[in-house]
Order: structure tokens, then C-alpha cells, then sequence
């Protein structure tokens, strides 16, 4: 496909997708304004990077953060966009983190917090995150996990030290549920998402958690009824990956 034709399929595609977002979130009464699309461009080629801002998308999404510097520094000039960081950050890569991107929404673990901090520190600014929270209890999924309630509690000694690191901004909660082809089977665990940010708000109202970055291509819709702020949409927009 010709990168002028692949911008204007990416162009259609990205279109439809806020047409949705609206749709679902004045369903909910809510304002569509008030959520943000984020386009997962992870394992996708320079091209369709390229043509994806070429379309006017303003906000990428990425999981791998080597992969990511690497399609920054070969964009060059035309790097003006904002850059997300979704998948599971290891300690030993926080630095690029810290250095290369807006806003981190997988934070799983302390010892990834101590060093986002760290490097925060270093580069003497505030790093924005969000903390990630595995509300289906899957073990292959990363993420502190909140899939029982009545074990929520058990929760705030970490979340308070993570609360307590002054070069981290703690900006709300992700989560990716568990994958169903019916995406009306998510729908319990991003209201449970929902319900964890209300009870955290509660128990921490100095604290701002007012993000919620859950929904993605086939859920998406679901998630902003249910009060997401973030929705991650890659294959949607921008097809399928090249692995």
C-alpha cells in the first residue's frame, strides 16, 4: 500500500474510533472530551508510524522501551508527538522511561517505582504514572493484583509508598482484563477498576487518581461507558502488527 493511501486508511480508521469513544461516552452522560486516544504503534514498522502522524494522530502508545527510542531518534524532526508507555517496564530500563516518555501507565512494582523515582530525581522534574492493577487475577498479566475486594486493604502499603515518592506523580489506575470475543464480558472488570479508583480516592483524597486507561480494540466502547479516561487502540487504527 502506498504510504498516501496507508494515511488516509489510518486517517478513516482513527476517525471512527473517536466517533465511537463520543458515541459511548454521551451513552454514559458523559463528556467525550473527557477521554483520550492513545494509538499502540508497538512492533509496527517506521511506516506506519510515519503515515499514523501523517493522519494527525498526536498520541502513541508503545510497549517496548528500546523499540520506542529507536522509532524517536529516526523520526527526527518530525518526532512532535506525545509518547505513552503501556507495557511492563523493567527496573534496568526506567532511565529511558524517565527520559523519552509523557506519561507511564504500567507501573506494577515498588522496586520499578524506586527507580523511576530516582531518575526522576535526577533529571530534576516530576514523572506522571499510573499504576497498573490486575483486576482478573490472571498470572500472566502484570499489575498489583486486585481481583478480590475484600483483599483491597492489602493494597495501601504499596500504593502509600509509591503515593510518597516525590519525584513520581501518581495520575490514576490501568488495567487490561481478561480477553473475551465478547467484549460485554469486560465490562464487570472495568467497573471493578472503577470501584478500586473510587475506594482509593477515599483512603487517599490528597491524592489524585483521576485516569482510567483501560479499553482496548475490542473492548474500548465498554470501557468509556464504564468511566475510561484512556483507551488504547492499536490494531484498530493501524492494523494488524508485524511480529
Amino acid at each position: 500500500m502506498e504510504n498516501k493511501d496507508l494515511t488516509e486508511v489510518i486517517r478513516l480508521r482513527y476517525e471512527e474510533a473517536q466517533s465511537q469513544i463520543a458515541k459511548s461516552a454521551q451513552s454514559a452522560g458523559r463528556n467525550p472530551e473527557s477521554v483520550k486516544l492513545v494509538v499502540v504503534t508497538k512492533k509496527q514498522p517506521l511506516a506506519v508510524l510515519q503515515s499514523a502522524i501523517d493522519a494527525g494522530i498526536k498520541i502513541f502508545g508503545e510497549n517496548y522501551p528500546k523499540e520506542a527510542v529507536s522509532k524517536m531518534q529516526s523520526l527526527g524532526e518530525k518526532n512532535t508527538v506525545e509518547w505513552h508507555m503501556i507495557g511492563h517496564v523493567q527496573s534496568r530500563k526506567a532511565r529511558l522511561v524517565v527520559e523519552n516518555f509523557s506519561l507511564l501507565h504500567s507501573l506494577d512494582r515498588l522496586k520499578t517505582a524506586r527507580r523511576l523515582n530516582q531518575f526522576a530525581q535526577e533529571a530534576q522534574k516530576k514523572f506522571p504514572l499510573l499504576l497498573e492493577l490486575n483486576v482478573g487475577g490472571e498470572e500472566s498479566k502484570h499489575g498489583w493484583d486486585a481481583s478480590d475486594e475484600s483483599h483491597w486493604e492489602a493494597l495501601l502499603p504499596d500504593i502509600e509508598e509509591a503515593l510518597s515518592l516525590e519525584n513520581l506523580e501518581i495520575r490514576g489506575l490501568m488495567t487490561m482484563p481478561p480477553f473475551f470475543q465478547d467484549a460485554e464480558l469486560a465490562r464487570p472488570y472495568f467497573r471493578q477498576l472503577h470501584r478500586l479508583r473510587d475506594f482509593l480516592s477515599k483512603k487517599y483524597p490528597q491524592a489524585n487518581f483521576e485516569e482510567l486507561s483501560m479499553g482496548t480494540s475490542g473492548d474500548f466502547q465498554i470501557a468509556v461507558q464504564e468511566g475510561a479516561t484512556i483507551v488504547r487502540v492499536g490494531q484498530a487504527i493501524v492494523g494488524q502488527r508485524n511480529y
